[in-house]
């Protein structure tokens, strides 16, 4: 009688679990087939190569402490690391042709990891002064540093045509947008605007921008900024989604939901933006995947769970779409790359 009982005890489980997955899928309208390419660790920022055949991505596994770069193939197989091993690394990008990368490093100030944030400030990113822009090869051989200011140089990505290097950088004083030639020559800021700017992306047409950004809307949310920012620090709480245009004119705000908007992407055919936002949960803490117009109309709900969704790519042929997330994870705190094939 107990072994019947555990029997159906067990089928109502696993009932239960195929009615949440169908109920998922019902939901899920645009992802299908969704793999899981990493299995443990924090893993972040996951970003195409040009033919789709490559991810590039940040990574704190097995003996580091803190992120590194790492390269595989967009089926989750040939894991190389590409950074140097030292110090603390982010947003990893591969150029057009393939031939080059380029990610930020803190590893020449010091080989150990830099200090964590202090959270007693609530919830802060940290904005490390040491991070400079670095060239590689795809395999991490003949590395070059490119930028060669004290401050935070990070979030960089290659324009559509592999001339240009868009990233963020706090040195003027504020966090603003700049771009700069693939040798890191002909600097020029693109944003001019009290607050942070950063995450940014072009278009696939390379004529427009678009990246998220903090609004000040009175001097105690500056003053507040501004303290943060001379201890390295930013709150991350209130970002919203802006688009401009590549020379830095136009700038435009196309959400206004007060939460924390970030990582947005263009489709490849330029008419949408993928993103990722906590707008729809009154703790901030669950981030779901959505989609927008350019112009802040037709916003579309693309996940549907309860964990963290973010950092979505989109192939270049619009197939398929990277994004990492927490669901599946076997210990708290981990973070997973996953990939789908993307029905419109």
């Amino acid at each position: 009688m107990l072994l019947q009982k555990n029997s159906i005890k067990i089928l109502i489980g696993i009932l239960f679990l195929l009615c949440i997955s169908l109920a998922q899928e019902t939901k899920d309208v645009h992802l299908k087939n969704i793999r899981q390419l990493t299995f443990g660790g924090e893993n972040a920022e996951a970003y195409f190569s040009q033919d789709g055949k490559s991810l590039i991505f940040q990574s704190t596994r097995d003996k580091y402490d803190c992120d590194q770069i790492f390269t595989m193939s967009s089926n989750g197989k040939k894991l190389k690391m590409v950074s140097t091993g030292k110090g603390r690394c982010t947003c990893g990008f591969f150029s057009p042709d393939n031939k080059n990368i380029i990610f930020a490093s803190t590893h020449l100030e010091e080989d150990s990891c830099p200090p964590r944030p202090d959270y007693s400030k609530g919830y802060v990113w940290p904005l490390y002064k040491t991070y400079e822009i670095f060239l590689a090869k795809p395999d991490g051989s003949n590395l070059k540093k490119l930028t060669d200011s004290y401050g935070y140089d990070a979030e960089c990505v290659f324009s559509p045509d592999g001339k240009k290097i868009l990233f963020t950088s706090d040195r003027d004083g504020d966090l603003e947008l700049y771009e700069m030639d693939t040798q890191g020559k002909n600097v020029k800021r693109l944003t001019n605007s009290p607050g942070y700017d950063g995450g940014s992306f072009y278009s696939p047409d390379g004529k427009l921008i678009c990246f998220r950004a903090q609004i000040i809307s009175d001097s105690n949310e500056l003053k507040d900024y501004q303290n943060l920012l001379e201890q390295g620090l930013i709150r991350p709480s209130k970002l919203e989604i802006f688009i401009m245009n590549a020379d830095g004119t136009g700038r435009k705000q196309i959400t206004g939901n007060g939460a924390a908007n970030f990582c947005p992407y263009f489709s490849p055919d330029g008419k949408k933006i993928i993103f990722s936002a906590n707008m729809h949960d009154p703790q901030g803490r669950n981030f779901e995947l959505y989609l927008i117009n350019p112009d802040g109309t037709g916003l579309e709900q693309i996940t549907f769970n309860d964990v963290f969704d973010a950092f979505p790519m989109f192939t270049s042929d619009g197939k398929k779409l990277v994004f990492a997330s927490n669901r599946n994870a076997k210990v708290k705190g981990e973070t997973n790359i996953f990939i789908a094939d993307w029905l419109d």
